[in-house]
């Protein structure tokens, strides 16, 4: 007797049809009675599968009677992944060192992949970038907005790679850390003072990318990174040490502009 559950014929279907073209996103599913009856199911067992697959990011439910009404195709890969990373972070299965390490990684091939790349909203998404800088500026945006808009500055950037999956995987990181980056910095002294320097770093950042110079990009992306994680508990096992040495090199390069003007 097979101990298969009954939904996984529903998810089967379903990824059959996507891979054949018998679906597409934005194509509403059969409804409930319907699929239970081709596929000798009970009807519980049909909307345990659509509650996975809205879990999953890939449909969509409305209640009613209207042409809106049931369940239809969509894709959300970033928000279910988000949500995942999220949960297994929270059970500390994932190490949040490893999440940021691996953001660090991501983040700086996306910086080299941006600085050749021609496409053709590149200069829409700088715009973009910098606008969502102009409103973090605003001292009237409240610490869970500025989170936010954070969290999306990075994640435009990332675009700019032309890589769909490592801008997906870029976001889903960016919202499984968001809801732990905002517990922990609600208990840091002098937020005020981190906010205006990660502001300095995200100008910087720009501008790196704006010049189309990755390697620069890359490095202050990784000193960013770094040093702000080093305010969040665990976040990485030498944060003290990656600080001391962000602001030992900015002393230095602080030293050595000083010491080219004379």
């Amino acid at each position: 007797m097979s101990t298969t559950p009954a939904y996984t014929l529903v998810l089967d279907w379903l990824e059959h049809q996507l891979r054949t073209g018998g679906l597409h996103v934005g194509d509403k599913l059969p409804a409930e009675r319907a699929l239970a009856e081709d596929f000798g199911i009970s009807r519980a067992s049909v909307r345990e599968a659509v509650r996975i697959l809205a879990a999953m990011g890939l449909v969509r439910t409305a209640t009613g009677s209207g042409p809106q009404s049931g369940a239809s195709v969509i894709s959300d890969p970033s928000a279910a992944l988000g949500w995942a990373l999220r949960m297994h972070i929270a059970t500390r299965s994932l190490p949040v060192a490893d999440v940021v390490g691996t953001r660090v990684l991501l983040e700086s091939h996306a910086s080299l992949e941006a600085a050749s790349s021609t496409g053709p909203h590149r200069n829409e998404i700088l715009a973009q970038a910098g606008e969502l800088l102009d409103r973090m500026d605003d001292p009237e945006v409240s610490d869970a907005e500025f989170h936010a808009l954070d969290a999306q500055f990075h994640v435009r950037l990332a675009s700019l790679s032309g890589n769909v999956v490592l801008e997906t995987i870029m976001a889903s990181l960016r919202e499984a850390t968001i809801g732990y980056v905002q517990e922990t910095v609600a208990k840091v002294t002098g937020w005020p003072e981190i906010r205006a320097h990660l502001q300095q770093q995200h100008r910087a950042i720009l501008r790196a990318t704006t010049e189309r110079d990755g390697a620069l990009t890359a490095r202050l992306l990784r000193e960013h990174i770094m040093w702000f994680y080093g305010f969040v508990p665990d976040a990485t096992g030498t944060a003290d040490q990656d600080r001391a040495n962000h602001d030992r090199a900015a002393h230095d390069r602080a030293e050595q502009d000083r010491a080219r003007q004379d």
